[in-house]
């Protein structure tokens, strides 16, 4: 699954091992809005790693759960769809909006292999900072870095760099982050300065 080859995805093994991780997903999306502490319990045993302060409203599909990594204060909307057959990295202060998903999983274009279940597996990694617009989709072996905004609806298909504002499908540097944002949220709407100097983390 971790080599960045094809290989039968439905070995048996494999299936009775993502059957079990599925089952505390079942769990976790089942969870009252007041349980905080039985959301968070069962988030450490989904994922690889979980940071600081973390919040997933539910539901969450994984294909695995166990194959991501989640830094600090990462926030995510509901409807995360992880396709997680190997690693993903997800950087601190990241946000996450409603109905994402996250893929490393592809499959062969030839259709020999198809009709066999073959698949491959590439590492997403999304850096600190980010925040990844509804709808959107980020495919196998993509980083998105740091700071990077990717705006509702795109299809991430390659490498994003720091600090830039993207979107599309597919999706593509638009922008830079600079003097403009320090002074504009959103669409002439000008930032109270205020806020920079607040104590809200």
């Amino acid at each position: 699954m971790h080599g960045q080859e094809v290989y039968f995805c439905n070995d048996e093994t494999l299936v009775k091992a993502q059957q079990q991780c599925m089952e505390i997903q079942y769990d976790f999306n089942h969870t009252r809005p007041s349980d905080m502490e039985g959301r968070q319990a069962l988030m450490k045993r989904i994922f690889a790693s979980v940071g600081k302060e973390c919040y997933i409203e539910p539901p969450l599909r994984a294909n695995w759960g166990k194959n991501t990594h989640l830094g600090d204060y990462v926030y995510v909307n509901f409807n995360l769809t992880l396709v997680d057959d190997t690693e993903v990295h997800i950087g601190d202060y990241v946000m996450i909006g409603p109905n994402v998903t996250i893929a490393t999983g592809g499959h062969p274009v030839l259709p020999e292999l198809r009709r066999k279940f073959g698949q491959f597996n590439l590492p997403v990694r999304i850096e600190a900072g980010v925040w990844i617009g509804a709808h959107s989709v980020v495919l196998p072996g993509v980083t998105i870095g740091e700071n990077s905004v990717i705006g509702a609806g795109s299809v991430v298909t390659k490498d994003i760099p720091a600090n830039v504002v993207a979107f599309g499908n597919p999706c593509k540097v638009i922008r830079e982050i600079g003097e403009y944002d320090k002074q504009y949220f959103a669409r002439g709407r000008r930032i109270d300065p205020a806020l920079l100097h607040s104590d809200v983390v």
